[in-house]
């Protein structure tokens, strides 16, 4: 694909991060160039659609049978492997391990990278709950976290009761509402999972993904957007407190170039972001620290009916091009909850489609200590197969995690009991660590210059005039819900620093300081 060697913009990473990034400047100036780069390419007909909506049945059923495991390291269009062909002009687009792209991850051996336009926003399961207590970073200004949390609810189309509850699944909200009775606000008890669909009449639910919050990106009908798939960005330029541009190599065949921006945006995952800073020179203390991730702990256990004053006959059916009849959620609330559940349940049918059970599925997400020994190393010498300094994971429990999952392990025994006759040890687990894709904290935010972050709370990278950052690496606090809601507002911050610095000079005139969006 040919490309201006110039653009205003230059945004490395086409997921959801980069999508918003695009959607916000594109609202605030119409005229700004902007170039998105990814090194993958897209799966099926249009970059940036999402698996669940693609009209290629293979990769569609693909992808819903590997969603119904309830395992975030299982939403994938393509098959999660650890082994790849030597050469990345061999790799199909897909998810793949991080050990099978060279890092060193054995010690989370679950991660995963997006190698696809529009990143793990193509493969993602939309569930966007919002972030409360400890997870909250406002830096003192808690207005403006919900104006910027609304307006990434806003730019994702967030549902708030997009699956369910059905009769049944009301059932398990009741269950859940008498237990957790008491321990935080009403807009916090257990209610439907809030997820990033767009509501039908029937039919599938289509999921909000990079193309359609930025539908330049998959349509390519934006004169002044241009997307550039295949090609790796190796290497900011940086000079003079400032980053005057990039390096590039297209995929295929190892061509190189140059890209000059007046400004850049890297949305590129926790890993890849704080890879590309390293491999620039770029080399805060705190980079590449604080990694985290929280715990995952799931459950599956089949509703007794009996005990419900139900029967197997009247149990629902999921509607059409859905693999579960309800997706819940159980908020954080606290020391007295301090877990985030995704229960999504499904009701088992016979070759006739004849109901035969009701499953109840619990995922509980255990957040975990922000600590600087859980970290990224990169190499000086040795590279991945994308040729990037390799990634060394160092990442383990510490003795508080370890006492909080015991308790999530209790918890979800306890709660499973509550719908029917429960084995703990075949029907629940502690999944490896990487196993939720939630990956956070490798180029964290704050407020200060301090030697623990990266950059500001609008993404802007510690003495450099130019440089921004934003996704899930940004966010610095232990997460217990699903982070893309949260890494979302993240992006939206990043695209107002870089309205409110390019507009300036390009003589556009400034009339709030909160920019609007209503497309």
């Amino acid at each position: 694909m040919t490309y201006s060697p110039h653009t205003h913009v230059l945004i490395v990473g086409s997921g959801i991060m980069g999508a918003v990034v695009a959607r916000r400047l594109r609202a605030a100036d119409p005229a700004l160039r902007i170039t998105m780069v990814d090194a993958g390419t897209a799966i099926g007909d249009a970059p940036g659609r999402h698996l669940h909506d693609l009209d290629d049945p293979a990769l569609w059923a693909r992808y819903n049978e590997q969603v119904a495991t309830g395992v975030q390291g299982m939403y994938t269009g393509a098959e999660v492997v650890r082994d790849v062909p030597g050469s990345l002009a061999a790799l199909p687009p897909g998810m793949y391990h991080a050990l099978a792209l060279g890092e060193d991850a054995e010690a989370m051996p679950r991660a995963a990278l997006a190698w696809n336009a529009g990143g793990m926003g193509v493969h993602w399961t939309a569930a966007t709950p919002w972030p409360d207590g400890d997870e909250v970073f406002d830096f003192g200004d808690p207005a403006g976290w919900a104006a910027d949390l609304e307006t990434a609810r806003r730019l994702l189309a967030v549902t708030p009761a997009a699956i369910g509850p059905t009769p049944t699944g009301q059932l398990v909200l009741d269950v859940l509402r008498r237990r957790y009775a008491g321990l935080g606000p009403a807009d916090r008890r257990p209610q439907p999972m809030p997820m990033a669909v767009t509501p039908t009449a029937a039919g599938p639910l289509p999921r909000t993904a990079p193309g359609t919050i930025l539908p330049a990106m998959a349509s390519g009908a934006d004169p002044v957007f241009t997307l550039v798939t295949g090609t790796l960005v190796t290497r900011l330029r940086v000079a003079d407190g400032r980053v005057s541009g990039a390096r590039l190599r297209r995929v295929a065949d190892g061509h190189e170039s140059d890209l000059d921006a007046d400004a850049v945006v890297v949305c590129a995952d926790a890993l890849r972001t704080p890879q590309l800073l390293f491999a620039s020179g770029i080399r805060p203390g705190a980079l590449g620290r604080r990694l985290n991730e929280h715990a995952f702990v799931t459950a599956r256990v089949l509703l007794d009916v009996d005990r419900f004053g139900t029967d197997v006959d009247s149990l629902p059916l999921p509607r059409p091009g859905e693999f579960c009849t309800d997706s819940l959620w159980l908020p954080r609330n606290g020391p007295g909850q301090p877990f985030h559940g995704q229960i999504m349940n499904r009701t088992y049918v016979d070759e006739g489609g004849r109901p035969l059970a009701h499953s109840v599925g619990i995922s509980l997400y255990v957040p975990v200590e922000s600590r600087p020994e859980n970290r990224l190393v990169f190499s000086e010498s040795d590279t991945d197969l994308a040729g990037m300094p390799r990634i060394g994971v160092e990442f383990a429990y510490s003795a508080a995690d370890r006492a909080l999952i015991d308790r999530a392990l209790d918890e979800v025994r306890s709660l499973a009991e509550e719908f029917g006759p429960f084995d703990p040890v075949t029907e629940s687990a502690l999944l490896p660590p990487g196993s939720s894709l939630h990956v956070t904290g490798t180029v964290r935010c704050g407020p200060a210059d301090d030697g623990t972050t990266v950059c500001d709370p609008d993404g802007r990278v510690w003495g450099l005039d130019n440089l921004y950052l934003a996704g899930n690496g940004v966010i610095p606090t232990a997460m217990a819900a699903n982070v893309t809601l949260t890494g979302a507002m993240t992006a939206v911050r990043a695209a107002r620093a870089v309205t409110l610095r390019t507009a300036p000079r390009r003589g556009a005139l400034l009339t709030a300081p909160r920019q609007k969006d209503h497309a």
